[in-house]
């Protein structure tokens, strides 16, 4: 029987921010994937902190565990609310309550901060990921799980074949009740229907509190990888009412006509960190980050507005606080507080904050990190034998600056 949702539904977040991004290094050399830089202001958090609090969700711990300083103190700067009761975003790192490990999977993160959905009582929790750029109406999610009166929902989404052995797998009846899982299969199966394509989990889960609270307990007795997708799921559908939610359903407000339908990215690699920034680019972005009814929030910057002094920047996007001075700037992220010099040239290129790019410096398909000095004529990103000597270079054939005042010649 479909349930309504109650005026006074108690809502509970579960953020799983312990990631560490191993293959996004150096960018994860000092901090976790969830607060790598994103977009010139944002950081990676930001998206799914901006979904729960859009969707009206305001309680919410973020589970953090590698290297995770600097998240807690982005967190604390820029996701405090005004004391309002139930009102939250609170970073919660290893307690080690029940004993002297670690977050030993996502499953075991939550299973360790029962204490905190006790006290808080929920009837729902909502327990996502702190990993992907997308924007997301949890609510309308909610309104699936509810109607279907299931006891835990899975956010799903279709990827083509050739990309589904990444991901957690999903078969469906017609009526969208999961039938099948399996974490990320040598030989995924297909969509009824469309066999170029597999129906995939999003890390995404609704759950009804008491179902939750049990199955967490019954997997922490035994010996298992103590993980939502290679265990919870696959162990709870065979007897519980769990349901895949079709992400293309939903409809966020303020989406424009010109956006990729259900854009989602998962940024774990250098090539897909640089390409979604490629996406922010254009008269018509694949994903927009302007739109007024769905803000993507963050930290405030108590800088100056960008100050463009002469030379070109074409299809970029410029932080607050950043001086161009007759440079050129073309299909680019500059941060806050980046310096451009005379005659530079920055071309596809991430300028995270307050990098100082020096005089005739040219750099072509660079990721550089926070507080990067580049010299005078110093050219970067043009010759990869030469780049592969000097500095990181991804296969994908960007080079990468780590985090740092080190100065990079010419």
């Amino acid at each position: 029987m479909a349930r309504t949702r109650p005026l006074r539904l108690r809502i509970l977040g579960f953020i799983l921010a312990g990631g560490r991004g191993e293959r996004l290094q150096p960018l994860t050399r000092e901090r976790g994937k969830p607060a790598v830089p994103f977009g010139g202001k944002y950081r990676i958090v930001d998206f799914v902190l901006s979904n729960f609090v859009n969707s009206g969700i305001h309680a919410v711990y973020a589970l953090v565990q590698y290297k995770a300083q600097w998240l807690i103190e982005h967190l604390r700067m820029g996701w405090r609310f005004g004391g309002l009761p139930d009102h939250f975003v609170i970073a919660v790192p290893p307690q080690m309550r029940w004993g002297e490990s670690w977050y030993r999977g996502t499953a075991d993160a939550v299973y360790q901060n029962l204490n905190l959905l006790r006290d808080f009582n929920p009837d729902i929790v909502m327990i996502f990921g702190a990993d992907h750029i997308y924007r997301m109406d949890i609510n309308q999610m909610l309104t699936a799980h509810l109607e279907r009166d299931a006891q835990a929902t899975v956010a799903a989404l279709p990827v083509p074949m050739e990309q589904a052995s990444n991901f957690g797998i999903i078969e469906t009846d017609a009526s969208d009740r999961i039938v099948g899982f399996e974490e990320k299969p040598a030989s995924p199966r297909a969509m009824p229907g469309d066999s170029t394509r597999a129906l995939s989990s999003m890390g995404n889960y609704i759950f009804d509190r008491d179902l939750l609270v049990d199955t967490l307990i019954e997997d922490a007795r035994r010996s298992t990888d103590h993980d939502f997708g290679r265990t919870i799921i696959p162990e709870l559908y065979p007897y519980a009412r769990v349901f895949a939610y079709d992400f293309l359903a939903n409809a966020v407000p303020g989406t424009k006509t010109h956006e990729e339908h259900g854009y989602w990215r998962d940024v774990g690699s250098v090539a897909a960190y640089w390409q979604a920034h490629m996406d922010l680019l254009g008269p018509t972005p694949v994903f927009d980050l302007d739109n007024p009814q769905w803000p993507i929030l963050t930290a405030a910057f108590g800088g100056p507005a960008a100050h463009v002094i002469g030379g070109e920047v074409t299809d970029s996007l410029v932080g607050e606080g950043s001086r161009i001075e007759g440079a050129t700037v073309r299909r680019s992220i500059l941060g806050r507080g980046v310096k451009v010099g005379r005659g530079a040239v920055v071309e596809e290129s991430i300028m995270m904050d307050h990098t100082m790019v020096g005089t005739d410096a040219h750099l072509r398909r660079v990721i550089a990190d926070r507080y990067n000095i580049i010299e005078n004529g110093a050219t970067i990103g043009t010759d990869p034998l030469r780049d592969a000597q000097r500095y990181h270079l991804d296969p994908s054939g960007i080079v990468l600056l780590p985090r740092g005042q080190t100065r990079y010649t010419a």
